[in-house]
């Protein structure tokens, strides 16, 4: 595109901008943001149904599922952070529901304090919009992304953080066995829930760890430490994450990735491994090509190729749970 035209072009025609890849989210977004999967389910799969019931943790709501022969067979304990659609999206129960399959007992907390983040979709249509239609829907576009911002800053580390710990500490009373089972709390994040799991694992100090303090912001000098809250973690097309997320990480994680994902930029990835490497943390990464950003959360697409690779996401991210 000419200088001329980025210089004349109207912003909410940016907004309207899509990737090339089927179903993938707006090129724009922006690392500091969501994107349309992970504040919007994929179709449902025909007939699926979830199997786990949600109930309260210290009166965070909670999803649980567990494998068809616990207690009876011994089982390890996963703590599943979603995208922004949250505990009530059918489809993130149902990828719960898939964990347990694989034998890990699964706990799968509201992060959001009942308040999901607002939607993405502005227009349903699949025929080619006027340009009056294509304005409106600009506008609804960065309408829509402000209201995005809004609901981002009610839910930072300094609100999420501490719901996180008092359901990690609820789990591990009332599953005891499966915390002994597996040596500790196994962890599977996805997009906004992703950056959730680094922080866990993490050696971070008291007051960060209650939420009094941001993670980015420096300690006093001194000051306890809470210690890495999970054993392993995995983690899918992370959304929110810096590279200096990864700087206090402790446990081995295991990353699926998307090739040239602004939500989750190489740069920031690639430094963010290269230091958990330089500090002997055990770290593998793949990075897929040809999907959409939230492509390994449950869901329907038409392109075969993405609902392989969707399957290919699953099968590293439960081998490397499995293997640790």
């Amino acid at each position: 595109m000419a200088d001329e035209d980025l210089a004349t072009r109207a912003p909410e025609s940016d907004a309207a901008e899509q990737s090339a890849i089927p179903g993938d989210s707006k090129v724009d977004q922006g690392s500091a943001s969501l994107g349309e999967h992970c504040t919007t389910d994929r179709p449902t799969p025909s007939g699926a149904k979830p199997t786990g019931e949600l109930t309260k943790f210290d009166d965070i709501e909670v999803y649980i599922t567990k494998p068809a022969d616990y207690p009876h067979s011994p089982s390890k304990l996963l703590l599943l952070l979603t995208g922004g659609t949250g505990v009530h999206s059918t489809n993130n129960q149902l990828q719960a529901d898939k964990w347990a399959t694989e034998g890990f007992l699964v706990v799968m907390p509201d992060q959001f304090a009942g308040d999901p983040a607002p939607t993405t979709n502005t227009s349903t249509s699949t025929t080619s919009p006027t340009l009056i239609e294509q304005v409106k829907l600009g506008f609804a576009t960065v309408a829509k992304s402000f209201t995005i911002d809004m609901w981002l800053a009610r839910h930072t580390p300094e609100t999420v953080l501490p719901r996180l710990h008092r359901v990690l500490s609820a789990m591990r009373e009332e599953f005891a066995d499966a915390v002994a089972n597996g040596g500790g709390v196994y962890a599977a994040g996805y997009c906004f829930g992703a950056r959730y799991v680094l922080l866990l694992g993490s050696n971070l100090d008291e007051e960060t760890a209650r939420g009094d303090r941001a993670p980015e912001s420096t300690a006093e000098e001194g000051m306890a430490k809470h210690g890495a809250a999970i054993k392993v973690g995995a983690i899918a097309h992370g959304t929110l994450i810096s590279a200096q997320d990864f700087a206090k990480v402790e446990v081995p994680v295991g990353i699926v990735a998307v090739e040239n994902d602004s939500l989750f930029p190489d740069d920031v990835r690639e430094k963010g491994v290269k230091g958990l490497r330089e500090r002997s943390i055990e770290v593998v990464e793949e990075v897929y090509k040809g999907v959409p950003h939230g492509f390994a959360v449950l869901g329907e697409y038409e392109e075969a190729s993405i609902v392989e690779k969707q399957g290919q996401a699953f099968a590293q991210m439960v081998g490397w749970l499995k293997g640790h």
